[in-house]
C-alpha cells in the first residue's frame, strides 16, 4: 500500500506545457514506477454514501488506485487505519484486504482505477 496525500504534493506544469507560461498545472500522485504493469481492468467514479462502508474484500491480481474527491474517509488496508482526504490517493496491491468507511456527515465520491496482471482481477469477500 501507498498513500500520496495531495496536500502535500506541489502542482507543477504539465509535460506538453511551456514552463515559464503553462495553461495547466498537475500534482502526480503515482507514476509508473508506482503501477502494476498489466491491463486496466476498469475506472470506476462511486458514491459512498455517509455513514456506509464496502465490504472487505481483496483481489487476487489487480491493483487498485483510489482518489478521492471530496469529503474524508477511512481506509482500513491489511488491519491499519488511513484518513484520506480530498486530493489523497492510495495504492492498493494484491491480496491487501481492504475496505473504506465514510463517517464524515455528506457522501463522499471517488475514482477507482483497476489494473490486473491479465488473470481478470478477481475479488474475494473476506467474512
Amino acid at each position: 500500500m501507498q498513500i500520496a496525500r495531495g496536500s502535500e504534493i506541489q502542482f507543477i506544469p504539465a509535460s506538453h506545457e511551456n514552463p515559464d507560461d503553462p495553461g495547466v498545472l498537475k500534482r502526480v500522485l503515482a507514476t509508473k514506477n508506482n503501477l502494476f504493469c498489466g491491463q486496466v481492468m476498469m475506472v470506476n467514479w462511486s458514491l459512498l454514501p455517509d455513514g456506509k462502508s464496502f465490504e472487505p474484500h481483496y483481489h487476487e491480481d489487480m491493483q487498485e488506485i483510489f482518489v478521492i474527491l471530496n469529503g474524508t474517509v477511512t481506509m482500513t488496508v491489511d488491519n491499519e487505519t488511513h484518513e484520506l482526504s480530498h486530493g489523497d490517493a492510495i495504492l492498493i496491491d494484491p491480496h491487501e484486504i481492504h475496505r473504506m468507511n465514510n463517517q464524515c456527515g455528506e457522501p463522499v465520491e471517488y475514482i477507482v482505477f483497476g489494473i490486473s496482471t491479465e488473470q481478470n482481477g478477481k475479488t474475494v469477500v473476506v467474512q
